[in-house]
């Protein structure tokens, strides 16, 4: 449906597939690669690890000729970094996000191009002009709020904020519960806003 470039009907919620994913045993033949040392360099973030979502999941776009890029916005996997990466690589799951940020560590993966469009807001108008970054954790759980994510995911949201012209402040870098219809609630109470909007401006 992506090369249709509009937002396929009666997708389940990005909730529910997390969580379903999340207690579901997936094929380990969607894992990305786990030999030592191994590394593709990201297309548009050099620091971060290139793990491509699978095509069924986000709609090739050429942003932003053909749309703005006006917002970051801020998401809480409600799962494991790996399955997180598993269920954007799962073409049945109709769901991705351009980066993913590791709790231990930082560490920072691109599945999406982010000239091309995620589906990671539940808002069409909202996909189409926003680059989306899952975090590793849950709302309610916050010690996965590491200091290295925290870090990390600031400065990706800097560069991003600095490469397409986006304020760097609250009305650009949003919650996802913040999107107009989300029925979510991440990144949840325990996510230090304060805290990130001070690193995203000192990177």
């Amino acid at each position: 449906m992506n090369r249709a470039g509009f937002w396929p009907k009666s997708l389940p919620s990005r909730r529910r597939v997390l969580q379903t994913a999340a207690l579901a045993t997936l094929s380990t033949a969607l894992l990305p690669s786990t030999r030592a040392g191994a590394r593709t360099p990201a297309f548009d973030y050099p620091p971060a690890e290139w793990i491509p979502a699978s095509p069924s999941n986000y709609t090739v776009s050429d942003r932003p000729r053909s749309h703005p890029i006006d917002f970051v916005i801020i998401h809480v996997t409600q799962a494991s970094y790996t399955t997180a990466l598993r269920i954007f690589q799962n073409r049945e799951k109709n769901v991705s996000a351009h980066y993913v940020v590791r709790s231990a560590d930082g560490r920072v993966a691109q599945m999406v191009r982010e000239r091309d469009t995620a589906w990671h807001a539940g808002n069409w108008d909202y996909n189409t002009r926003s680059i989306g970054i899952e975090h590793e954790g849950w709302v309610d759980k916050p010690g996965y709020f590491t200091d290295a994510m925290y870090e990390e995911s600031a400065r990706l949201t800097a560069a991003i904020c600095a490469k397409y012209g986006i304020p760097k402040d609250r009305s650009h870098v949003l919650a996802h519960y913040e999107v107009p219809g989300s029925d979510h609630t991440d990144p949840g109470p325990h996510w230090d806003w304060t805290r990130y909007m001070r690193l995203v401006n000192s990177a």
